[in-house]
């Protein structure tokens, strides 16, 4: 049988990592003009270009040359140039749900605009893929994926070696997603550049092809085989056609052709056997021997993924719902300003950005687009919060009192601590010379409050004392309004607030019930609300109960430092040195806040740690020494590291809260918090892509890696048939089970000095000295995260309420309202937003579990709803009541009856 080699021209552009951004852009800017260059010289044979898979990079080439942007349409149109589907190449673990979701939707939604897609999934460098992808490919209208990793080990400089029980005897093979989604997966076995640089001479060309065919042959399950003509930021080979000549002439048996994937697909699917090997959910690596996962780059500069899950959260839990929520009172819906944010934010989710596994220059450059964003988002929420609380109706506000709606923008009922400065009185310059102001607001006695709900109860609240500060007004309508104002912080406890929807309070004159004295627990190290009870002992370890249950989890919170020798990408321990713990290391306490809403307790311990690793590590590192084969180990020279650990217990908390600050001062080394369990089990479960993953706690028998750690979004559990425990973070994204005691092991600080890659770049910044932070909470449940539904606290932790101070004013909406009703007990909910491309709202699940969960969502008798999938198409079956089947994804479109 003749055999056609599809050769696929295309360079794997990461728009920064071993260069900043600008230095990759000068160069990918020479790509593009040598390659309309070649597409513009008549047949001369170069028929095709794969531009990555990501929209993004022509909007980095049309900043330059917007001269040029219809001769680049024209090339697309003709298919000569195939763009897509992503507007990034992100990282697939590191980036949350939505986020992979917005990146699918906006780069398909780009590509519309030059008239033609590349309907591949094409993950070519991605590190490790979560198990979902098959089905969000195949709601995008996509049934093939392309990847590099995730099934054979993948090492230093792209080298690809073989394992014994390799999961799939060809690179074919059907992935599937738990749901039973399917897509024809191709690996690249032979990696990503297995056509790179083809000669032209023909005894070289002998030479090349004689290997490569072997190559390529040994895992195809067909007669069609891929050869990708390229690799990271390789410029463009323009002597294909003249190549292609050489190896036609040299093997007659085999037709080689500049291809596409579009083409090379389409023959494939033609010649698959009717049997190939199924591979089923999360490609991590798991069948090969640990030393190449670059699974720690999930601890790689931490602060950089706490920054994104801020943004992320920001634009998914609050200012898109917020923006909907406001669609659906009368408002306009702001979607180019919501697309700008994701865009922006999604710039820093490429796999070298977010992973932290670039040099220094990229990942500063990082941080200031992640303030970019966080500036967007906050300034976007505040505005639309104010808009939305202008349209409630405040008129019936007692006399002298201050309306406070607060916000609720998840898809669960919440009942939490608010705290909300509030401007108690102000005064304009406009009313009084401003040098007077200060002092009459200060001198003026301030009066007694008490809070109260739209029914008139009385709310317990707290009010701090108040000071006097400057602000201003920016109104729509004239110039800025400079003010002074009596301020003063306000907790209080916001019980029912509706899931979708808001309830307002008044803080109005009046005397404050007498407050109860807190907890009776005045000289011992406890903290406890309605659900929990902590014990302290003096090492700051402390043993949850959990109030419901009666059961105990003993010795929580034990801090662990050990040595680290690898880099950006991999962990690997110091030899010959033992881990080192806050274990029976006295710990100094102080509580900060004991009241009936809120307990707040502060320990610090000082750390004696190795100040970095020994000299044999930078001996290792300059020779490019392999990770796995380096023999380091830790300095003798010591230095203090301070912990200091503020645990917060609210009421309504089903756990207690805790952040962590470190002064850090050494190098070379990972600090951990562990959380022993005592559990038996054989597997847990972690939150990943739109699914509650069950992982194994032991690694297969191919491993030889003493890490198993492994990535997660927002929170890890062990639990067994009666009990479990769930560990919620805050952008800590990696953590490990240690199987002997059932203990969670979450990375709250990992300090490297190199990049890890095909020679050698320092990255001193990645030893994050300084002040660094980490926060996470702990949970208690009956049996496991799933069937308990710890899953909803542990999904609404870092996500807040939004409080806003209004005034008194007529409104459309009343002062408590639901815009949209749902009954969703079971399913995990993600995003409420208004559709691209028209009015509809749009609000996204998934289920957890193998079951299937009934869901009923309803808006008000002018609205009807219809399923609909991630790309947001609109279908015409209206119906009341949906089932999201097992492990589904489900979005749900809102629209107006005609």
């Amino acid at each position: 049988m003749n055999k056609t080699a599809h050769i696929i021209s295309h360079s794997h552009w990461d728009r920064e990592w071993y260069l900043p951004f600008e230095k990759h852009r000068y160069y990918f800017i020479q790509l593009m003009n040598n390659l309309i260059d070649q597409f513009k010289k008549e047949g001369n044979g170069f028929q095709s270009f794969h531009l990555d898979g990501q929209t993004v990079l022509l909007e980095d080439y049309f900043a330059v040359h917007p001269e040029n942007r219809e001769i680049v349409k024209q090339l697309i149109e003709e298919k000569k140039l195939h763009i897509g589907p992503w507007y990034v190449l992100q990282d697939a673990f590191l980036t949350s749900s939505e986020a992979n979701v917005r990146n699918l939707l906006i780069g398909m939604n780009d590509t519309k605009a030059y008239g033609h897609v590349s309907k591949i999934g094409y993950f070519p460098d991605t590190f490790g893929i979560y198990g979902q992808a098959p089905q969000l490919l195949k709601q995008a209208g996509i049934d093939t994926a392309a990847f590099g990793r995730g099934v054979k080990p993948t090492g230093f400089n792209n080298t690809v070696s073989d394992v014994p029980d390799y999961e799939s005897p060809y690179s074919e093979m059907i992935w599937k997603s738990p749901d039973g989604s399917s897509v024809l997966g191709i690996l690249f076995a032979n990696w990503y550049s297995n056509g790179n640089e083809i000669p032209v001479d023909e005894a070289e060309a002998k030479a090349f092809w004689d290997k490569k065919l072997q190559d390529a042959e040994k895992y195809a399950s067909t007669n069609q085989l891929l050869f990708m003509n390229g690799c990271d930021h390789q410029p463009l080979q323009k002597s294909i056609p003249e190549a292609i000549e050489t190896a036609t002439a040299l093997y007659p048996d085999y037709q080689f052709k500049h291809s596409s994937f579009d083409e090379y697909t389409e023959a494939l699917k033609q010649a698959l056997p009717e049997q190939l090997q199924v591979i089923e959910g999360e490609l991590r690596n798991q069948r090969t021997d640990g030393w190449s996962t670059l699974v720690n780059t999930a601890s790689s500069r931490i602060y950089l993924k706490q920054m994104n899950h801020h943004c992320q959260t920001l634009l998914e839990k609050n200012a898109e719902p917020l923006a909907a929520m406001l669609a659906l009172a009368g408002g306009a819906y702001p979607r180019e300003y919501i697309r700008f944010m994701w865009k922006s934010l999604m710039k820093n989710h490429p796999h070298d950005s977010i992973c932290g596994c670039s040099v220094d220059e990229v990942h500063r450059e990082m941080v200031t687009r992640f303030e970019s964003v966080s500036q967007m988002g906050e300034v976007f929420v505040e505005e639309k919060a104010a808009e939305l609380a202008q349209k409630v109706d405040t008129s019936q506000t007692p006399e002298g009192g201050i309306p406070l709606v607060v916000m609720n923008t998840t898809g669960w009922e919440k009942n939490e601590v608010v705290s909300k400065v509030v401007d108690l009185e102000k005064v304009y310059f406009s009313q009084m010379h401003f040098e007077e102001i200060p002092v009459y607001l200060q001198d003026k006695p301030l009066k007694e409050y008490k809070l109260v709900d739209g029914e008139g109860r009385a709310i317990e609240y707290q009010l701090e004392d108040s000071v006097v500060e400057f602000g201003y007004d920016l109104p729509d309508d004239k110039f800025r309004q400079p003010f002074f104002a009596k301020r003063a912080k306000l907790s209080f406890f916001a019980e029912d607030i509706p899931s979708f929807g808001y309830k307002t309070f008044y803080l109005v004159p009046g005397e404050q019930a007498a407050e109860e004295n807190g907890q009776s627990l005045r000289t011992r190290l406890e903290m406890e609300n309605e659900y929990v009870h902590l014990q302290f002992h003096e090492d700051g370890s402390y043993d949850l109960t959990d109030k419901d249950t009666g059961e105990t989890f003993y010795r929580l919170g034990i801090y662990e430092d050990t040595g680290d020798i690898g880099n950006e990408y991999m962990y690997k321990e110091a030899k010959g040195h033992a881990a080192i713990t806050t274990k029976d290391l006295p710990a100094q306490f102080n509580f900060l806040e004991r009241s009936t809403l809120r307990t707040v307790l502060e320990f610090t311990h000082t750390l004696s740690i190795p100040v970095s690793a020994d000299g044999r590590l930078e001996l290792e590192r300059n020779r490019l020494i392999w990770h796995k084969e380096r023999e380091a180990g830790r300095s003798s020279d010591m230095t203090a590291i301070t912990l200091r650990s503020v645990v917060t217990l609210d009421k309504g908390m089903k756990g207690p809260a805790f952040k962590l600050t470190i002064n850090n001062q050494a190098t070379d080394h990972r600090l951990r918090v562990l959380f022993p369990t005592g559990l038996r089990t054989e597997t847990h479960k972690a939150d990943s892509i739109f699914e509650i993953v069950t992982r194994p706690n032991t690694p297969e028998k191919e491993w030889e890696n003493p890490s198993f750690c492994h990535h997660q979004q927002r929170f890890a559990s062990l639990a067994d048939d009666t009990r479990g425990l769930t560990v919620a973070t805050d952008g800590l994204q990696e953590y490990e089970i240690l199987q002997e005691d059932g203990t969670i092991a979450v990375t709250v600080l990992r300090s490297s000095a190199e990049l890890g890659d095909w020679g050698y770049f320092p990255t001193p910044e990645a030893q994050c000295l300084g002040m660094q932070t980490a926060e996470w909470q702990v949970l208690t449940h009956e049996k496991d995260v799933i069937q308990s539904q710890a899953f909803v606290d542990a999904y609404q932790y870092k996500v807040p309420l939004v409080v806003v101070q209004t005034n008194v004013h007529e409104g459309a909406l009343p002062e408590t309202h639901q815009f949209v009703k749902t009954e969703s007990n079971g399913l995990v909910w993600t995003s409420m937003k208004v559709a691209e491309e028209r009015d509809d709202v749009m609000i996204r699940w998934f289920n957890p579990t193998g079951e299937k969960v009934s869901l009923q969502a309803f808006i008000d008798h002018n609205y009807g709803s219809y399923k609909s999938t991630i790309l947001e198409e609109n279908t015409d079956q209206i119906q009341d009541s949906y089932d999201a089947e097992k492990y589904e994804i489900l979005t749900l479109g809102f629209n107006k009856k005609r």
